[in-house]
């Protein structure tokens, strides 16, 4: 499916990263994708971002629309015509917009559910839980803009971990159609990431014992955007072997 060209801005972006065993993140990623490993480790996360003035790139503003969305992301590699690839695969999607929900596949990659949001976000300090309608999918993430990543960060600096970020831009995500994956590329305008000190951050998805086995996923560091023009370009969809 080729999706429009779509633009807007990043109000604001969190990507709150785990460290997982790569053994353990590869029984949950379907072919033909397997774990980007950095330092011995998978990276694994969830993507929290605020979007405004979303809309297909030909409409000027005023138009678009807003909404708070979560996204599940793994860093991933695949091949394609002889060549190796990066970038994310999504296994779960949540918003707040019941347009984005309806419209998952058509406007929007892959299957979009519907989720309560709350978020408060005081000078440097940031707060964003999410339930969704389904009972599926639960996150909480409390932090403030910090001057460093954690010590305890596989990333040896914050350059090294926004370029590692930054080459995820091409996601694939889960459709109704098993075994098919709808792709999209982020290109920002200008690239820029702070550290975010986390104080707390639950993922019902990375920490579910029947997912991970105990000790097979570590938290590792979180990073904020904010004000990022952008745009959402649609990638041919990719689809497991024997599926297409």
């Amino acid at each position: 499916m080729r999706l429009p060209t779509i633009r807007g801005i990043i109000d604001r972006r969190i990507l709150a990263n785990f460290r997982v065993r790569p053994n353990a993140i590869a029984r949950v990623l379907p072919p033909p994708f397997r774990p980007k490993v950095v330092h011995g480790w998978a990276i694994g996360g969830v993507c929290l971002i605020s979007l405004a003035h979303i809309r297909p790139r030909f409409m000027p503003l005023p138009w678009g629309i807003g909404s708070e969305n979560a996204a599940h992301r793994i860093a991933v590699e695949w091949d394609e015509d002889g060549r190796t690839l990066e970038g994310v695969f999504v296994p779960r999607r949540d918003t707040s917009s019941r347009l984005n929900a309806l419209a998952g596949g058509r406007l929007f990659p892959g299957v979009q559910h519907r989720a309560a949001f709350t978020v408060v976000e005081t000078g440097d300090y940031i707060s964003v839980a999410l339930t969704s309608d389904d009972g599926q999918t639960r996150v909480r993430l409390e932090g403030r803009i910090a001057d460093a990543l954690p010590a305890t960060s596989i990333f040896s600096s914050l350059a090294e971990a926004s370029q590692f970020f930054e080459a995820g831009a091409i996601g694939y995500s889960t459709t109704p159609t098993n075994g098919h994956f709808d792709g999209m590329e982020l290109r920002c305008r200008n690239w820029r990431v702070e550290p975010l000190a986390v104080e707390a951050f639950e993922s019902s998805f990375f920490q579910d014992p029947a997912r991970f086995p105990l000790g097979a996923v570590e938290f590792d560091c979180a990073l904020v955007m904010r004000g990022i023009e952008h745009e959402w370009h649609s990638r041919k969809e990719l689809c497991c072997p024997g599926k297409c």
